[in-house]
This record gives C-alpha cells, structure tokens and sequence, in this order.
C-alpha cells in the first residue's frame, strides 16, 4: 500500500498556481498601485492617486491639479527609478490624468 501523500499548505500551492499562470510580474506590476504613497513620499503623495497598471506596464495616476501633473511629467524619470527598485515587472510609463481624488476608495 501506498503512502498517502500529505497535504499541501494553501500557501505553497497558492503560490505555485501563480507560477505556472505566469502571474507573478502581473502581481508585481499591481503591486506598484498599492505601494504609491510609500514609493513617493508623502508630498506627492497627498496630491496624487495611483489607479491601475496595464499589462504592458503603464501606471495610471490621478493628480489634482494642472500644474502638478506638468510637474509630475518632468519627475517621471526619477519616479520610474524609484518604482522599479526593486519589482520584478517594470512600469514602463506612467500616464497622469488631471481630475478629483476620491479618498474613499482603497
């Protein structure tokens, strides 16, 4: 008789999945909307809000204002610097679009 094979940890088989679904710098690239205001700093931060990223790595940004998006593009060499540190994906661009940052949303 066999030995029965014991289970596998959630975890590891969570892990596993998002492997062989070849996710993981899908993961990573998200990873870059929730980690914004830590990579920024609170400055920019309190004036913008990161939204989403494409597939293709492009990081879309809310910014309240005019002035600091045109701002904020000159910063952008410096900004992908810092976001790409340490992920394994790479935000390519970012994309800023001008308009209300609704705080309420995670």
């Amino acid at each position: 008789m066999k030995k029965p094979i014991p289970p596998t940890p959630l975890a590891e088989a969570l892990q596993a999945y998002i492997r062989r679904a070849g996710l993981v710098k899908r993961l990573d690239l998200a990873d870059a909307v929730e980690r914004w205001a830590e990579q920024v700093g609170p400055q920019i931060a309190a004036v913008t809000k990161a939204e989403a990223v494409t597939p293709d790595g492009i990081l879309w940004v809310r910014v309240v204002t005019a002035p600091w998006a045109n701002e904020l593009s000159m910063m952008t060499p410096r900004i992908l610097a810092r976001l790409n540190g340490d992920r394994k994906g790479r935000i390519q661009g970012v994309r800023w679009v001008i308009g209300p940052i609704d705080r309420s949303q995670p």
